[in-house]
């Protein structure tokens, strides 16, 4: 695979000089709403790093011990000026250590080349994935790496992840930034995903987009972090994608139906028009790859959606089936108004987890609902390509019509049938995983370990779950004395 190859239709976010800043409205709206609704502060600007014990209450299980690293956007003010998109926001790190019943914490930003320019500068200088900042020239894409969206530790190592870019390696330990992880020389700064798969061998999959470029990259790499294979597949119309999901035999890709608009006035995702209505209207594409080759296999055509995640995927003879979350058109471009304070309709209520398979000697792909609003799929690590009948995702309960996910699940994939806990108002849940314990003999024999944020108070908790009854509400709530910023996604490491 060559780099000049990939990149010759354009940086993987094709972004060209425009205007300094679009406006400062964001700013004002934001600070305005706040001071009607102090519950805002869960979207507030962050500023320097965080330390601290939390409080427990109940009991964290003798077994559970380990740490859970977690990454979000935690920057989104510089010099008087708010981003407009909630994805902007500078790389926030979290590390929650879990020991002997104990709980602390650690938070700090990723000092990436773009976080310390512009601290420099005291204003933003370069694009964001939403909002056009054109002050200072880009070098290429790791000059706008905000390395906001996963925290991986893999191989001894720690990074922090984003999508358009290079993965960024932190000190596990004290979440200091040690640098661009590059696997090969000339694959410097291309994009690799925030979601990686971990396959049963302990080695990783992933992929990074070329949008506007036609072009998926891919990358396998082993248990100890050397690139074991690098590929490209041509998908033509190929706009946003943030995820895949992998199977014993297979990597497979939702491409949602967007035109990728031309105007470099806009911003990357101001530019994706909406191309799944109409007399023209496109279907959502599901692309398998293969990992013995790492070549198209095959194409199916599913009704349009705009899809974020995914749960796992298994093969069954001539067919493989996975979970994915499905959203409507509108669902990239809904969470500018959080930046604004407006309390955003409830993305959450307008998705569902469906459960895709895909018959290769057909070539039709069949889709049925499984489980109702919901986001943040995840299974059990060792289920992760092979056949898995239990899935943890968050939901909105019916009381809530803003963007709020307040209920923790665990799906039946079988049945539909979910095991709940839903969380007292003025509280908002973000991803919860799935744990093991050591030798565990079922997808439930282990523990459902996330966080919580309870606006009212401002403050930030680590809540853990029995995985086998998670209606029964946490076995413990680990409460800190401060609030941290929202993270999208995380894993735990056992000691």
């Amino acid at each position: 695979m060559n780099r000049r190859q990939l990149l010759a239709s354009g940086a993987a976010l094709g972004l060209l000089p425009a205007t300094a800043f679009p406006n400062t409205d964001t700013f004002k709206q934001f600070h305005a709403a706040r001071e009607r609704d102090p519950t805002l502060a869960v979207l507030a600007n962050m500023v320097g790093e965080r330390a601290g014990d939390a409080v427990v209450k109940g009991r964290i299980p003798a077994d559970l011990d380990g740490v859970f690293f977690r990454n979000g956007p935690g920057r989104f003010e510089l010099g008087g000026e708010r981003y407009h998109h909630w994805f902007d926001g500078d790389g926030y790190a979290q590390r929650w250590q879990i020991s002997q019943g104990k709980v602390s914490h650690r938070g700090a930003f990723v000092a990436t080349q773009k976080f310390i320019d512009e601290s420099e500068a005291g204003q933003f200088l370069y694009p964001a994935f939403g909002t056009q900042i054109t002050r200072r020239g880009i070098r290429g894409n790791d000059t706008m790496n905000a390395a906001n969206t996963n925290l991986l530790p893999f191989g001894g190592r720690l990074y922090a992840l984003w999508e358009g870019g290079s993965a960024t390696e932190l000190d596990p330990r004290t979440l200091a930034t040690v640098g661009i992880r590059t696997w090969r020389d000339d694959l410097k700064s291309m994009p690799f995903s925030a979601h990686p798969k971990i396959d049963q061998d302990g080695s990783m999959w992933n992929f990074g987009a070329l949008p506007g470029g036609g072009r998926l990259a891919l990358y396998h790499v082993g248990p100890d972090g050397p690139l074991l294979a690098a590929g490209v597949v041509e998908v033509p119309q190929l706009a946003m994608v943030h995820d895949f999901v992998i199977s014993g035999q297979h990597l497979i890709f939702l491409v949602p139906p967007y035109d990728l608009l031309a105007d470099t006035a806009l911003s990357f995702a101001e530019r994706h028009a909406w191309a799944g209505s109409g007399p023209a209207a496109r279907p959502m594409r599901a692309v398998v790859v293969s990992k013995a080759t790492l070549q198209l296999r095959q194409v199916f055509d599913l009704d349009p959606h705009m899809v974020f995640h995914f749960g796992n995927a298994f093969d069954d003879g001539q067919t493989t089936r996975f979970d994915a979350v499905l959203h409507g058109a509108g669902a990239l471009a809904s969470f500018g108004a959080l930046m604004r304070g407006e309390r955003a309709p409830n993305l959450a209520a307008h998705s569902f987890t469906a459960q895709i398979r895909l018959d290769y000697a057909s070539g039709k792909a069949h889709q049925a609902r499984l489980f109702g609003n919901s986001e943040f799929p995840r299974v059990m690590p060792q289920t992760v390509g092979r056949r898995h009948r239990k899935l943890a995702v968050l939901s909105s309960a019916a009381r809530n019509r803003e963007h709020i996910l307040d209920t923790v699940n665990l799906v039946d994939t079988d049945t539909g049938k979910a095991d709940s806990f839903r969380f007292d108002a003025g509280w908002l849940a973000e991803e919860h995983v799935l744990v093991p314990r050591r030798n565990a003999r079922s997808e439930t024999d282990g523990y459902l370990l996330g966080v919580v944020q309870d606006a009212r108070r401002s403050e930030t908790l680590l809540s853990v779950f029995d995985a086998a009854h998670v209606a029964d509400g946490p076995l413990a709530l680990a409460r800190l004395g401060y609030r941290t910023p929202i993270c999208f996604h995380g894993n735990f490491l056992p000691a």
